[in-house]
């Protein structure tokens, strides 16, 4: 991946940390844009502030985060003919991610009429494709239903991943994940600070080797 490093070198100039992560920050980097690279998408799930997490890293990834992504030249010789030639300008090429968490509607009536565990997995089983990747967040790697979540993408052929804190819980203990990112930290609001600095690290890397250029 092109200049990739240089996004890891700030990560751990600001964060020291977690230097030790970058190898398997890199292995993720690489996962997801292979993925995108043959029209896969990226499937998120948390609790509570990791819910707010998975928003975060697909709003980072659907829209423009520090590059320009205009529509590629056919979608736009397409919108204009249908005399919207205003949208293809505005439009922002996307790198598909769902968060399973947001759900509000299916996740309630699921919860309501079989249990609240397992509706992350339920929302999975419908979303997974082969060769997607998981995303799972988790601050003490113990979230039950982001596990059966992964179990079921992971049945499905997708890649797994685990965003957790220090030890990785029970994420770890599993052997579901393909790669976890377990940064040194075991106080919850500390562990998500960590998070938000991975993540954009992670999604920096993406966009750049998918719509090259410089990131500021």
């Amino acid at each position: 991946m092109k200049d990739m490093n240089k996004y890891l070198i700030e990560l751990t100039e600001r964060r020291p940390n977690l230097k030790d992560l970058v190898p398997e920050i890199e292995k993720v980097c690489s996962l997801i844009i292979e993925s995108y690279k043959k029209d896969g998408k990226v499937l998120l799930c948390g609790n509570g502030g990791s819910c707010g997490d998975a928003d975060h890293i697909v709003g980072e990834l659907m829209k423009s985060f520090a590059l320009p992504r205009p529509l590629n030249h056919e979608l736009k010789e397409k919108i204009t003919a249908l005399g919207e030639s205003h949208l293809a300008d505005k439009l922002q090429t996307p790198l598909r991610a769902i968060n399973l968490s947001t759900a509000s509607a299916l996740s309630t009536a699921f919860a309501n009429d079989v249990d609240r565990d397992y509706v992350f997995a339920q929302i999975a089983l419908g979303y997974t494709d082969p060769g997607d990747v998981f995303f799972g967040i988790s601050t003490s790697g113990n979230s039950m239903n982001v596990q059966y979540a992964a179990t079921t993408a992971k049945a499905l052929g997708a890649y797994t991943v685990g965003l957790t804190g220090a030890g990785g819980g029970k994420m770890r203990e599993s052997g579901i994940y393909d790669i976890i990112l377990s940064v040194p930290e075991d106080i919850t609001h500390f562990v998500q600070e960590e998070h938000i600095a991975v993540y954009h690290a992670i999604c920096l890397c993406i966009e750049e080797e998918i719509f090259g250029g410089k990131n500021l």
